[in-house]
């Protein structure tokens, strides 16, 4: 087999994206893929470089912007043409429109990865059918769609997005050694109480991962779990709306936003619950990432999620913007040491069985070559 010169355009956003690539580019076999990376400005080059052949970075913006976009693409149009990869593989909705565009009149090879439909964000009637007919004419420009879950294959299916031959689903996966490897943060240095009960988020303070309906949820958690304390791992535009909702349920003193952090899985090895409350959702990497760290799952029931998460089994799953159901699960998991661990020992099998980056990277590869 020769070896497959991929090049990868990934999105301007940092988050699970960013992830997933890294992921992928860490544990793929250097004899068997020449991985070059095209991304944003916001990306780490120096950490990048340790793992891919060749990185580059262009100046991208998240939002649409004509300028900004137009440089985009002429620049990788230009990297497109000197590199001659076998295959350009971009990853967002973002990079998949600017990678498809810069590479109209050159014809290779193109996979996509929307990680999650923008038609399926919440926003206006307008907006949604707007990216719909994207994604439609955008479809023709490329060999394959690759679909982080059966979800969003069927939403590309009920859409008409594309022909059904053209998806692929390949279901995301982590780097469970590193992991297992990872040393946890320790409450003290953190300044949480050794016997706080920690209800934990990691993600995005956006609206698509609903940080309002979590601090709504402590306030009434706090109410009966008096040593509970509130853990969000992650940073966003929603910040200051959020610390002003902390201030305003005078929960200051029992919660902590750190930021964005390199290693999030440290901090939750020390969550008692795990939640993920989006309001869509294309996949969830966090979701594998709390049950490889053994914390029990507390998950709203849309899009994706509930082709990873089977309630009672290996989490719990409640309504999107329930805040009342989701204090009051959270509460039932305090209160019931035994049904904690039940969900732990089922997430441990499920983890291990399924979310494996190895096997992701052997899809990638079989995909690759049949392209």
């Amino acid at each position: 087999m020769s070896k497959v010169k991929v090049l990868y355009v990934v999105e301007p956003a940092i988050g699970g994206v960013e992830r997933y690539v890294e992921t992928l580019l860490k544990y793929t076999d250097h004899n068997q893929v020449e991985n070059i990376l095209i991304c944003s400005q916001n990306y780490d080059e120096a950490k990048m470089k340790k793992i891919a052949d060749k990185v580059i970075l262009i100046r991208m913006k998240h939002e649409i912007n004509a300028y900004a976009d137009f440089k985009a693409i002429r620049a990788i149009h230009h990297y497109i043409k000197q590199i001659k990869p076998d295959i350009i593989y971009a990853h967002s909705s973002k990079a998949g429109a600017l990678a498809r565009i810069a590479d109209l009149g050159i014809k290779n090879k193109v996979i996509y990865n929307p990680h999650g439909w923008a038609f399926n964000m919440q926003q206006s009637t307008k907006k949604k059918e707007m990216y719909k007919w994207v994604e439609k004419i955008s479809a023709h420009f490329c060999d394959k769609i690759v679909c982080i879950s059966d979800a969003e294959k069927e939403s590309a299916l009920r859409e008409k997005i594309c022909k059904p031959s053209k998806l692929q689903v390949i279901y995301n996966g982590i780097d469970l050694e590193a992991i297992k490897n990872t040393i946890p943060k320790t409450r003290a240095e953190l300044n949480i109480p050794e016997d706080a009960f920690v209800v934990g988020m990691v993600g995005r303070l956006s609206k698509q991962k609903a940080p309002d309906v979590f601090v709504k949820a402590a306030s009434l958690i706090k109410e009966k779990i008096p040593n509970a304390y509130f853990l969000m791992v992650g940073d966003g535009e929603l910040r200051d709306q959020v610390e002003e909702m902390i201030h305003k349920f005078d929960l200051d003193s029992s919660f902590l936003i750190t930021g964005w952090v390199d290693n999030p899985t440290s901090y939750m090895k020390i969550m008692n619950v795990g939640c993920l409350l989006s309001r869509w959702e294309g996949f969830g990497l966090v979701l594998p990432e709390y049950m490889a760290c053994g914390v029990p799952i507390v998950a709203t029931d849309v899009d994706a999620i509930p082709n990873i998460i089977k309630n009672g089994k290996n989490g719990i799953l409640v309504d999107k913007d329930d805040y009342v159901l989701t204090s009051n699960v959270i509460i039932k998991l305090f209160n019931n040491e035994q049904f904690r661990c039940d969900l732990m020992k089922f997430e441990s099998a499920v983890v291990k069985q399924k979310y494996s980056v190895k096997r992701v990277i052997k899809e990638n590869i079989i995909m690759y070559n049949r392209i």
